[in-house]
């Protein structure tokens, strides 16, 4: 089945972009959706009340991705197995994307490949070599090299339904996404294995990112301050790992995700 927001994906080759994110409380996120509605599009892509996006992170035995973002180096990357649509409908010949998301300063870049869900699994799990077309092949190659010479392991997974909205008229380079319910887990990383998932952010907050090529226009952070929105550091992937114990709670983290029972 080839679902619009799995095109979605195909086209949103972000390599350069700015991005912040915020957290809000779900209850405000009806007006948020009703401001950004009126300055901006739904993703043509996208279907009403959003998508389910799911990442499965690899990394060291000693979390080496994990410690370069909590320690803040100027440049970090992550290797990432991404499926956009329901988990539970993937099948070997689903398409889900191989990522390096990395940071250099303050952009981050984006570089990734589509394959059949097996053929993923089969290259990095399995660690065999995968047909690609002759531009693909230094980035297969690196992914390779990554996960070959530091021997990358699946660690956890990151889950949520996102909302996404696209700039028009000046504001073309600009997408803001609302993540709602993130929730994770740390084995049985088969994307449709139908495992328990625990909420690695509380459930009462969404993750809002704003992406921009260039510039944040004025109005989207006026907007933000408006709500009360904070920004924030989080890592989606590091929250998962520390919800699960695999480290300790960074002091880098977010007070608001100390709070307990939410």
């Amino acid at each position: 089945m080839n679902h619009g927001y799995q095109q979605t994906a195909s086209r949103l080759h972000a390599f350069n972009r700015y991005e912040i994110k915020y957290f809000v409380d779900e209850m405000r996120v009806p007006e948020l959706r009703r401001e950004l509605a009126a300055r901006m599009d739904s993703d043509p892509h996208s279907p009403h009340g959003g998508y389910p996006v799911t990442s499965l992170y690899y990394d060291t035995a000693d979390l080496r991705f994990y410690w370069e973002k909590i320690e803040g180096l100027k440049f970090r990357r992550k290797v990432r197995m991404r499926l956009y649509g329901d988990p539970a409908e993937c099948t070997d010949g689903t398409p889900v994307q191989v990522e390096i998301k990395q940071r250099v300063n303050r952009v981050t870049q984006k570089r990734r490949i589509a394959l059949p869900y097996r053929d993923a699994r089969r290259w990095l799990d399995g660690r065999e070599e995968i047909d690609c077309d002759d531009l693909q092949r230094p980035f297969v190659h690196e992914v390779s090299t990554l996960v070959g010479n530091l021997d990358l392991r699946p660690i956890v997974t990151t889950g949520y339904l996102r909302e996404a909205f696209v700039g028009r008229d000046a504001d073309l380079g600009l997408r803001v996404t609302i993540d709602h319910k993130v929730h994770g887990r740390d084995r049985d990383f088969h994307f449709a294995s139908g495992a328990e998932n625990r909420f690695i952010i509380p459930p009462k907050l969404a993750i809002v990112e704003l992406k921009a090529n260039e510039r944040v226009p004025y109005w989207a952070t006026d907007l933000t301050a408006r709500l009360d929105m904070s920004v924030v550091r989080v890592s989606k992937y590091c929250q998962s790992v520390e919800a699960f114990g695999l480290a300790p709670r960074s002091r880098f983290g977010s007070p608001e995700l100390s709070l307990r029972g939410q």
